[in-house]
């Protein structure tokens, strides 16, 4: 067993949905389809900047379909349950193999949800649980953390032309002053 530093951030998918007032109401007016694809929006960004490898958990439980595995970064996965399996179901068995230490490649694993049952497991288990809220607080500090960043960065650059080129310009240009 090799173990990383990088932690497993567990989400799942559809109890954040339900559970985030612009989420529901973009599944309520748009559709399912369009909320996870703005909760994924939402968590790419954060995943790296917080430094975990995310995986995202969704039933497909009521279709006739096999798991599937969808990776929309190096940092983060989305997973479709198979028919009959449950997210719960799902979480319950990455949990318990984290506990035993079989087949993991993170030393954490903190399980994202509101469900009461899934946060008993994840904590029976040793994971760690967030709740809903606190991912959604995580999540916009985090954004505003990059954004004063990025804002000091452009400051620091100062207001001239010259120093929004790229190295090799600027001394294409120094050369002809």
């Amino acid at each position: 067993m090799s173990s990383s530093t990088t932690p497993l951030l567990l989400v799942d998918g559809y109890n954040i949905i339900g559970s985030w007032s612009p989420l529901k109401a973009t599944r309520d007016h748009h559709g399912l389809e369009q909320a996870r694809h703005e909760l994924v929006e939402t968590l790419i960004n954060y995943t790296v900047h917080k430094g975990y490898r995310t995986q995202v958990v969704f039933d497909s439980q009521y279709q006739k379909t096999p798991s599937s595995v969808e990776h929309h970064s190096s940092h983060l996965s989305i997973f479709f349950t198979a028919w009959m399996q449950t997210a719960d179901t799902y979480i319950e068995k990455v949990c318990a193999t984290f506990f035993r230490g079989q087949e993991i490649d993170y030393n954490r694993l903190i399980v994202a949800t509101s469900d009461r049952d899934q946060y008993l497991t994840a904590m029976g288990y040793g994971a760690e649980w967030m709740s809903v809220e606190v991912l959604a607080k995580d999540i916009q500090s985090s954004r505003t953390q990059v954004k004063r960043k990025q804002r000091t960065n452009k400051r620091s650059r100062g207001r001239l032309l010259f120093n929004c080129l790229d190295a090799q310009s600027q001394e294409k240009l120094a050369r002809w002053l």
